[in-house]
């Protein structure tokens, strides 16, 4: 399971927990409403039932969540069963509580407060959206460089990653018959665009790719397909968004529209990067708002012809060398071994401005590092931070450093953090890794009390880029925060400064500053299942 998927799962989770004390909560009510009307035998009888079934509810709110927990994957402050840490060092943990605590005051309500939400409006309102090959995210880079330099971060500089280069060129999609209509739109990421002049093509709407199945090449040939799966969570529903064009083009279709991967829209479409399959032909793609994909659909089904002109001047030019962004608060013991490492990625899409996605990731895991600092706080491991670039390709900023650093892996790395998937108020941390490790960091997000943030999970992979360690036995950690909303915004016009609030960063920022730093001072390495 990915991180959106575990997201997903949660969301809908939750859903079903509100539906089950709503469906209690009605219960005692009407019982202990009849009772008020009723003889004063019956009264009676019927109080005591009342009585019983809200410590049924009670009880069972307690069985809720335990539930809640074990499928999404938190355990509560006082599940240690399986958890057997020595006693020196469960005390060790316990007493970085002061710290942990001093670090929160600083950030959230002392002289750092209200600096991550203006660093970050800084940068988005300086370059803009930071797409993978342009110039605006290499001067972005060059940006941070120089200013993570004025913090007094150390070992500040940058490692090359080659990314796509793919350019946005002239959009636009209009429904022609039955009647006229502007069709909102944006390509995806890699997609070619259409001949000069564009596609006139009648329309083949289906909601699944199982549907896609019963249709015959003849069906499909010279069309535009349109899928307009469900919202089923992002990990689900991304599949279309992905493959969908090398779907239809193996029937012959001679583009391929997707409707948006969202659960809510207001008329904005969304994007995102999508990949051909080897030995397809490649075809126009792209997402659609919502609404256009839903009534298309609907006027499918009742059989109506459906045409639409689409028009797209995306171009894809040669590989690009872009550089992952780094700097260092280096530890007291070690230096460039067992290194903590924090990170989110500053390339972003082409729409909007990625403030939400990622550019709030990447600012809590840099300025974790400048707040450290200025509290004179020197861990005895080095705090790493990373700011990746190409993420939205493929993780690929990722991918190239694992490889630089493969040779000595084991040693460099104690642990890693990734913030992607916003940085709205937080609930706690997400951790993946050992049984040993997973006890050791439950007591480090046990300290996180002053920011009411102390939940847990475990998703399967920690983070996107970070599972390139991860997913092989490395522990790691992102956070976990009430990102309901996100999914609204996430690669579209709508993801802006507008969306991050400024008390939320700073506790976003104090979590990931004071759980980095007490992973990297602690006098034990996290334990890893490397071989």
């Amino acid at each position: 399971m990915d991180e959106a998927q575990f997201y997903s799962q949660r969301e809908t989770h939750s859903i079903a927990t509100v539906q089950r004390k709503g469906l209690r909560s009605t219960l005692v009510s009407r019982v202990l409403t009849k009772a008020m009307g009723t003889s004063r035998f019956k009264f009676v009888l019927l109080l005591v039932a009342g009585l019983f079934l809200l410590a049924l509810q009670t009880l069972a709110a307690v069985i809720d969540s335990r539930v809640d927990q074990y499928a999404l994957g938190i355990s509560g402050s006082d599940n240690s069963d399986s958890c057997k840490l020595p006693d020196g060092l469960l005390e060790e943990i316990k007493g970085y509580q002061p710290i942990v605590d001093k670090i929160v005051a600083k950030i959230v309500d002392g002289e750092f407060a209200g600096q991550t939400w203006q660093s970050l409006a800084d940068l988005v309102d300086t370059f803009g959206a930071r797409p993978a090959g342009s110039d605006q995210l290499e001067k972005a880079i060059d940006y941070v460089l120089e200013n993570m330099k004025q913090d007094g971060l150390e070992n500040v500089h940058t490692e090359n990653a080659t990314v796509p280069h793919w350019v946005r060129g002239f959009e636009s999609a209009q429904l022609v018959a039955p009647f006229k209509k502007n069709l909102a739109l944006l390509g995806l990421g890699g997609t070619v665009g259409t001949p000069r002049g564009g596609i006139i093509a009648d329309v083949v709407a289906v909601e699944s790719f199982e549907e896609f199945k019963q249709l015959t090449p003849d069906e499909v040939k010279g069309k535009i397909v349109v899928f307009v799966p469900k919202w089923e969570g992002y990990g689900k529903t991304v599949v279309y968004r992905g493959h969908g064009a090398s779907v239809a083009s193996k029937k012959g279709a001679v583009a391929c529209l997707i409707r948006s991967i969202t659960p809510f829209s207001i008329g904005s479409p969304h994007t995102g990067w999508q990949s051909y399959e080897d030995g397809v032909k490649k075809i126009p793609t792209a997402c659609i708002t919502v609404e256009d994909a839903e009534m298309i659909l609907r006027k499918y089904r009742k059989g109506e012809k459906m045409t639409i002109h689409l028009e797209m001047e995306d171009r894809n030019f040669d590989p690009f060398v872009s550089r992952n962004t780094i700097a260092e608060l280096q530890g007291t013991t070690y230096t460039n071994t067992s290194v903590v490492v924090v990170s989110g990625h500053l390339d972003s899409w082409d729409v909007g401005v990625g403030a939400m996605d990622d550019g709030g990731g990447a600012m809590i895991s840099w300025k974790a590092l400048t707040y450290l600092k200025a509290m004179g706080l020197r861990a005895k491991r080095t705090i790493r931070a990373i700011l990746w670039t190409g993420e939205e390709e493929g993780l690929l900023g990722g991918q190239a450093y694992k490889e630089a650093h493969l040779e000595n892996e084991r040693k460099e790395f104690n642990f890693f953090f990734e913030s992607d998937m916003g940085t709205f108020e937080p609930r706690g941390l997400d951790f993946t890794g050992n049984k040993e490790a997973e006890c050791i960091f439950r007591e480090v997000v046990k300290l996180m009390t002053a920011l009411n943030a102390t939940e847990f999970g475990t998703p399967a992979d920690g983070g996107p880029d970070i599972s390139h360690w991860t997913s092989r036995g490395f522990p790691g950690a992102s956070l976990l925060n009430k990102n309901e909303k996100y999914f609204w915004f996430h690669h579209s016009a709508g993801d802006t400064m507008a969306v991050e609030d400024p008390k939320s960063l700073d506790k976003c920022a104090a979590i990931w500053a004071a759980a980095a730093y007490v992973i990297a001072d602690l006098s034990v390495s996290m334990p890893k299942d490397v071989e």
